[in-house]
């Protein structure tokens, strides 16, 4: 069976007609969301996290992404000429192949968030937001945030990306990948692109759908308990992966129980006694990508040589059995159509018996 809708709120109106996210449960993806690919079929009606509705009588010509998750959806399906400017850029080598090459091209607004000035003066058309689960840029001491006035007067339309932004303000765990989808979808009916949407969206699918039914009869007591250790986060305390994190579904989709899934939020701070107390069966070595297949190799030789010499830790079954993952943070903890592969490949190591 296939993921349901993301909380019915990914709605995509099209010509009058509704389509919500990916289709309801088992329906079609896309239905009735300019399937065609084509950028007719005006207007394309979008809602936020509260259910305000923002809508396009054309396709956007000049679109800022707050983050590297934007960047990518729009560069992979096919929409990245339309891009004019990013915050958090990817670093060089992230992304695979020529998405690379293309993400390295947009224009560098702000290394971290885009000031609200800059964004205000970019000439952009839509801006796509990923920072509404921190309160948006507001949050945490992230800067001023414009209003939606400010977005009005300045000529913005913006839009969030449900998988992250809301994904906070979710009453339930996040343990599926439907609102990822349901992100696909609807960029793809803005951006004129729902045939390269609607693909994209069946090879994710296809690939979890065929994990889940590798490992589905596995009981839940049977699965082992899986630890995401952010290196790059920090050591003095680790920082967790919570139940509202993209990370959560994509461990629970792999025939795993995220050994910090009680708690609720996207990541949090805790004490190593935590980590300790909860003894994992599995350990992720989550490091961000240095750019290079030798670099990355370094940062996972450090992050595993941490473990094993921390007095902490090194005690862990984990660490002792070498049940250690090399798989990188931002297939893992980002939203995109890279979450499926990683959790294709954590499944294939912790059930070899049932997933190649």
């Amino acid at each position: 069976m296939r993921s349901r809708v993301w909380g019915g709120t990914a709605a995509v109106v099209l010509g009058g007609l509704l389509a919500a996210g990916c289709g309801g449960g088992e329906g079609d993806t896309g239905a009735g969301a300019g399937q065609s690919g084509r950028p007719g079929g005006r207007p394309v009606s979008v809602t936020d996290c509260t259910g305000a509705r923002t809508t396009f009588s054309a396709v956007p010509e000049r679109i800022v992404t707050s983050n590297a998750s934007g960047l990518e959806l729009l560069l992979r399906l096919g929409a990245g000429d339309k891009v004019v400017g990013t915050g958090f850029p990817p670093g060089k080598g992230t992304l695979p192949g020529p998405l690379d090459a293309k993400a390295q091209q947009v224009k560098v607004l702000s290394r971290t968030v885009i000031p609200k000035e800059k964004l205000l003066g970019s000439g952009a058309d839509l801006y796509l937001d990923t920072f509404a689960s921190m309160g948006g840029m507001g949050g945490g001491g992230m800067g001023d945030a414009p209003t939606a006035e400010e977005f009005a007067a300045a000529g913005i339309k913006h839009v969030y990306l449900k998988s992250t932004a809301c994904a906070a303000q979710r009453g339930t765990p996040v343990t599926d990948l439907s609102a990822v989808e349901a992100d696909i979808t609807t960029l793809g009916a803005v951006t004129g692109t729902s045939a390269q949407a609607k693909k994209l969206v069946s090879g994710m699918r296809a690939k979890v759908d065929a994990v889940r039914e590798a490992v589905g009869d596995t009981p839940e007591k049977e699965r082992p308990t899986y630890f995401f250790f952010d290196y790059d986060a920090g050591t003095a305390r680790p920082t967790v992966v919570c139940d509202r994190q993209i990370a959560n579904a994509v461990i629970t989709l792999a025939g795993a129980r995220n050994a910090f899934a009680d708690c609720a939020g996207d990541h949090r701070q805790v004490g190593w006694e935590d980590v300790v107390a909860r003894n994992p069966d599995w350990i992720q070595l989550g490091i961000r990508d240095r750019g290079s297949e030798a670099a990355n190799g370094r940062a996972f030789d450090e992050a595993e040589q941490w473990l094993k010499s921390n007095a902490a830790t090194k005690g862990l079954e984990a660490v002792k059995k070498g049940r250690l993952l090399r798989i990188g943070s931002e297939r893992t903890t980002i939203a995109g159509v890279r979450n499926a592969d990683t959790v294709r490949e954590i499944a294939a190591a912790l059930h070899p018996g049932k997933v190649r």
